[in-house]
C-alpha cells in the first residue's frame, strides 16, 4: 500500500457540479482511499451549515469551511479564523450603502440580506437549466429547492458582526468586484467566483491572508503532517492557496485557465471521473 497521504478537495466544481450532481466513480474514490488509510478533508468556501448531508455522508476525516475561516478535525473545531468585530460592521455598512445582497459565514450560522434567497433561487434555477439532460451515471445530492443555503435563507436574522469568518456579495452591478476590493484594499482577501457565471457581480471577502491554503498548513501542523504529503484538488479562485501549498496540486479540467496554471496538474472534470482519475494517477486507489 502507498504511504498514506492527505486529499483537500473543495466541494463546487470538485466534487458536485452546477446541478448538484455528483459522479458515482467519485464517491467510490473517496470511500477507497480512505479505506486504504488516506485522510479525507473537505476543504471549500461553503460553511459548515451549507455543505449537503449527503456529501458529508460520503465519509470525511474533518473539514476546512469558510474558506479557510475554520477547520474540523472529525466534527471537533481546531481552528477559528474570525474578522475583527469592526472590521464586519463596516463591511456590512458598505454593501448596504452599495445596495449588494450578502451573506456572512460564522462556523454553524448564515447570516443573508433580505434578498440574498431570492437571488440564490434564480442562480440555481440558472445553474439547472445549463446542465441539460440528467444522466443515469450521476447521482443528485439535493434538488433545487432542497439546497441548504435556501433552507438557511429562509430565515433572516439580526446580523452579527462576532464570530464571522466569511462574506459572500452578489449583485447587478458588473463593477461589483472593482469596488469592493478598492474599498477593502489591504486589509481584506477579495476574489470572484461565489456565482461563477456572474463574473464580477459577486465574490467572496475574508481577512487578508486567511484562506484555504494558510488554514491547510495550520491544521497540518496540528496533525503532525508535512504538506509534501497533502494533494489539494480544486477549480475555482479560491483554491490557488491550496494548491500552492499542498505537495501536489491539481486542478479540475473544469477549472478557468488561471487556476490550472497554478496548479502542478490537471485532471478531468468534475462529471468525467476527475477526482478518480487524479486518485488512481497518485496510487490512491
Amino acid at each position: 500500500m502507498a504511504s498514506p497521504r492527505i486529499v483537500f478537495l473543495d466541494v463546487d466544481g470538485t466534487l458536485i457540479d452546477g446541478g448538484e450532481r455528483i459522479a458515482q466513480t467519485t464517491v467510490e474514490a473517496i470511500r477507497r482511499a480512505r479505506a486504504d488509510g488516506h485522510l479525507m478533508y473537505l476543504c471549500t468556501g461553503r460553511s459548515r451549515t451549507e455543505i449537503y448531508p449527503q456529501i458529508r455522508a460520503i465519509g470525511f476525516d474533518g473539514t476546512i469551511s469558510a474558506g479557510g475561516g475554520f477547520a474540523e478535525i472529525g466534527d471537533d473545531l481546531v481552528i477559528s479564523r474570525t474578522l475583527p468585530e469592526e472590521a464586519t460592521t463596516r463591511m456590512v455598512a458598505f454593501y448596504e450603502e452599495a445596495g449588494y445582497d450578502y451573506y456572512l459565514q460564522s462556523y454553524d450560522e448564515v447570516y443573508p440580506s433580505p434578498g440574498m434567497r431570492d437571488r440564490f433561487v434564480k442562480y440555481l434555477a440558472e445553474d439547472l437549466a445549463r446542465q441539460g439532460d440528467p444522466r443515469p451515471d450521476l447521482l443528485a445530492v439535493a434538488s433545487e429547492s432542497d439546497h441548504p443555503a435556501l433552507r438557511a435563507f429562509d430565515h433572516i436574522r439580526p446580523m452579527t458582526s462576532t464570530g464571522i469568518a466569511k462574506s459572500l456579495f452578489l449583485a447587478d452591478d458588473q463593477r461589483a468586484f472593482e469596488r469592493v476590493s478598492e474599498a477593502f484594499l489591504g486589509e481584506f482577501h477579495v476574489i470572484t467566483g461565489t456565482i461563477p457565471h456572474m463574473g464580477p457581480a459577486s465574490g467572496e471577502v475574508t481577512l487578508h491572508g486567511v484562506n484555504k491554503g494558510s488554514t491547510i498548513l495550520q491544521l497540518l501542523n496540528l496533525l503532525g503532517m508535512d504538506a509534501g504529503s497533502a494533494i489539494g484538488i480544486g477549480d475555482s479562485a479560491n483554491d490557488v492557496e491550496m494548491l500552492d501549498v499542498c505537495g501536489v496540486g491539481i486542478a479540475m479540467g473544469n477549472a478557468d485557465q488561471a487556476i490550472k496554471a497554478a496548479a502542478d496538474e490537471v485532471t478531468t472534470s468534475v462529471l468525467d471521473d476527475g477526482v478518480w482519475n487524479a486518485f488512481r494517477r497518485h496510487g490512491l486507489i
